[in-house]
Formats: structure tokens, C-alpha cells, sequence
């Protein structure tokens, strides 16, 4: 069912009793694909603005701002098990760092929370736009259709503010919550598919170091939620809601 919560917060409601998971989807995606993991639990899955037919964001949000939009509808319930896959997975590392008496625990899959090499500089003929635009001698437009074209398929796909939330998003470091997570005592569970190329199994690795916790890896799976992985999901989504009753 979906419902309206307090601060305009849009989410699937699933079950008959109060919420113990908030599930938070990726990037482009929507809280539909949790349905099969949630199944027979208590749970709201979000539908985060800018995704699907909510609205985007009023101004260039980061992972904090979208982790602050939650808290009034999460407000005078939980704790919740949440469990956030990549984009969504970010979100969930910042709601626990910032509102610890909201989050239970976290199942995390396909976060990009720690990078494991540096990140590709941009290709030659886009940095000298860049510095010939700087110096006037070529309009804005010409760097703009070049970033465009160089960028990921989600940069190209995203319109109007939610390409700036995207950069902004992408370019966040997150160590420092890591560390403090670490410190929380909020239990983290990882579950990664062993080919995901967007997050990368070897980020995940060195995510696990700085929590101290160790990757359950799913043999052949990706970064999507389907097959193997999201069972996978669940089975730790189940476990931690009866490690947390």
C-alpha cells in the first residue's frame, strides 16, 4: 500500500504491523524492488525523491539531505532494520551516523562507500574544454555536451537537478562514518555480488576493514537486486530482525 508519511516522505507500506525495515532503493530505481525481499515482514519501502514519480529535490541534495528527508516520517517509531542497495545504501550510512536511535541495524549490498583505486581523471579533450572555456574561448555549452557524452549511462540519463545530485553524490567520501558506525555498535551486515561493477567487491573489502565486519559474497551475482543476490538480501534481512527482537 502505498502511503504519505510525515514529511512528504512517499513508501510502500508492507505488512500489518508496525515498520521494523526501511528499505531504501538505488539509483533510478524505486522501493518496488524490495517486494520479494520484504515479503512477510513489517516494513516501509521509500521511494526517495527524484526517482520514479516522486519529485526531485528542491535544490542539489547529498546523501545527508536525503537521509534528513526521512527523519519526520521515521520520527516517534523504529528502531528499523535498514536495508539500502547502492544509492539507497549510502542514504541508510548517513541516517545511522546522524540519528543512531533510529537504526537497529544495517544490511547493506552494492554501496559505493570506499573506493578501491583512484578515480579515472577525465579524458584529455574534456579538461582542455574545461581550461579553454575558462579562458573564454569557448562556450559553455561545448564543455557541458562533452561531459555529457564522457559521462556514465546514469549521467546521461539523469535531467535537470538530479545530474547535479548525481556528481555531487559520486564525489562524497564516506570513511569518517564508516569509523564512527564502527564505533556505534550498530551491527553492519555487507552482502556483495561477487561481479558487481558498480560497486565493486574490492570497495566493499576495504568498507569492511574500516567496520571490522566481514562481506557475505554472493558467487556470480551483480549489482542488481534479482536472483541469487536478492535471496542472498533476505536471508540476512531476516536473520538480523531475529537477532534484533
Amino acid at each position: 500500500m502505498l502511503t504519505v508519511l510525515a514529511g512528504d516522505v512517499l513508501a510502500d507500506r508492507i505488512g500489518g504491523g508496525p515498520a521494523r525495515v526501511l528499505a531504501l532503493h538505488g539509483w533510478a530505481r524505486s522501493g518496488a524492488d524490495f517486494a520479494a525481499i520484504l515479503e512477510g515482514t513489517d516494513a516501509l519501502a521509500v521511494h526517495l525523491p527524484g526517482f520514479g514519480t516522486t519529485a526531485p529535490p528542491p535544490t542539489v541534495w547529498g546523501s545527508v539531505e536525503y537521509a534528513e528527508h526521512l527523519v519526520p516520517g521515521l520520527a516517534d517509531a523504529g528502531p528499523y532494520v535498514v536495508v539500502g542497495h547502492s544509492f539507497g545504501g549510502r542514504v541508510a550510512v548517513r541516517l545511522a551516523v546522524a540519528h543512531p536511535g533510529l537504526v537497529s541495524a544495517l544490511v547493506l549490498t552494492g554501496v559505493p562507500l570506499v573506493r578501491a583505486t583512484a578515480a579515472p581523471k577525465p579524458a584529455l579533450k574534456l579538461r582542455v574544454a574545461k581550461r579553454l572555456h575558462a579562458a573564454h574561448l569557448v562556450p559553455r555549452s561545448v564543455v557541458d555536451r562533452m561531459r555529457k557524452n564522457a559521462g556514465s549511462a546514469d549521467y546521461r540519463a539523469a535531467q535537470g537537478v538530479m545530474r547535479d545530485v548525481l556528481v555531487r553524490v559520486v564525489g562524497e567520501d564516506y570513511r569518517e562514518d564508516l569509523a564512527r558506525l564502527a564505533a556505534s555498535g550498530i551491527p553492519v551486515h555487507l552482502v556483495w555480488g561477487e561481479h558487481d561493477d558498480a560497486a565493486p567487491l574490492a570497495g566493499a573489502r576495504l568498507a569492511a576493514d574500516l567496520l571490522g565486519v566481514d562481506v557475505t559474497v554472493v558467487p556470480a551475482a551483480g549489482h542488481l537486486l534479482e536472483g541469487p543476490l536478492a535471496d542472498a538480501v533476505r536471508a540476512r534481512l531476516l536473520e538480523t530482525l531475529e537477532d534484533a527482537r
